[in-house]
């Protein structure tokens, strides 16, 4: 004859599983150390610009870059996780000084590093996706003052910081560079009008795989650090950042050089793993 459990005994089995979860949440969210290296930088230098589909000119003018950038590893592991922010806004003229071109844009970067250690040499590559959204005006074109930009990319990347002393002062030298592998990016077609895309629907190969041929770009940044007792670490550098394209019969090129300072913050947060 089968047994059913009283209200009472299921009440008890209730209370003893209730139990036992709770003595299991504290090991199954164990507070793990996570140490963060956190920058803001601010950077002003040259821009150069060529957009076939907006001028057949180019054009040269000064720009500001704020990036910010994240990179977060757990203690005595090798791999790190990296994001940075690069907001960039630049206007630019032509050499007549006749036109004008006011470009902005935003860019995303995250991936995972591995590092090795050779004594004060850090060595680190990884792999690295790239999102890039911004547009370029021409105000001196009627009908098609603008061009969008869009593209993806998986970007090979390597860093390097060497730590040394200089007059007493430890100081840190340090490389980082891009290459973009492939991925895909949004272009109109020679001849054809943002009318044309998006209120006719008239799809002429807008989106475009692209590869190191068809997108020769790099991005690298140089930098020291000089650290200052019971404040922070400052940081002076070098950004460069080499955008090209040719697809659809446009060549496209943006050439950002950018002097850069700011300040690197060292700390550790707790967080919480499942």
């Amino acid at each position: 004859m089968s047994h059913f459990p009283t209200p009472a005994q299921r009440r008890h089995r209730l209370l003893s599983v209730l139990l036992a979860v709770t003595c299991l949440l504290p090991l199954s969210h164990a507070a793990a150390q996570r140490e963060v290296t956190a920058t803001y930088q601010l950077g002003a230098g040259k821009t150069n610009v060529l957009d076939t589909y907006l001028s057949q000119e180019k054009f040269s003018g000064i720009g500001l870059t704020f990036l910010a950038t994240r990179e977060h590893r757990l203690p005595g592991r090798h791999w790190s996780t990296l994001v940075e922010h690069e907001f960039n806004y630049s206007t630019a003229h032509d050499r007549a000084e006749t036109c004008r071109e006011i470009l902005g844009d935003y860019t995303l970067l995250m991936g995972r590093l591995r590092a090795w250690r050779i004594g004060r040499l850090q060595l680190q590559a990884g792999l690295m996706g790239s999102l890039n959204l911004g547009a370029i005006y021409n105000p001196s074109n009627s009908n098609n003052p603008a061009q969008a930009r869009f593209s993806l990319q998986a970007m090979p990347t390597g860093a390097a910081h060497y730590d040394f002393t200089l007059f007493s002062r430890r100081l840190r030298l340090r490389y980082e560079l891009q290459l973009p592998l492939l991925g895909i990016m949004f272009s109109p077609n020679y001849g054809q009008s943002y009318y044309e895309i998006f209120s006719e629907g008239n799809y002429d190969h807008n989106i475009v795989p692209t590869t190191l041929v068809a997108m020769p770009c790099f991005r690298q940044q140089l930098s020291v650090e000089y650290s200052i007792p019971r404040f922070a670490t400052l940081r002076l550098g070098y950004l460069g950042n080499y955008q090209q394209a040719q697809v659809n019969n446009l060549k496209s090129h943006t050439y950002l050089h950018r002097l850069t300072i700011g300040i690197v913050k060292e700390f550790e947060i707790k967080r919480k793993t499942k």
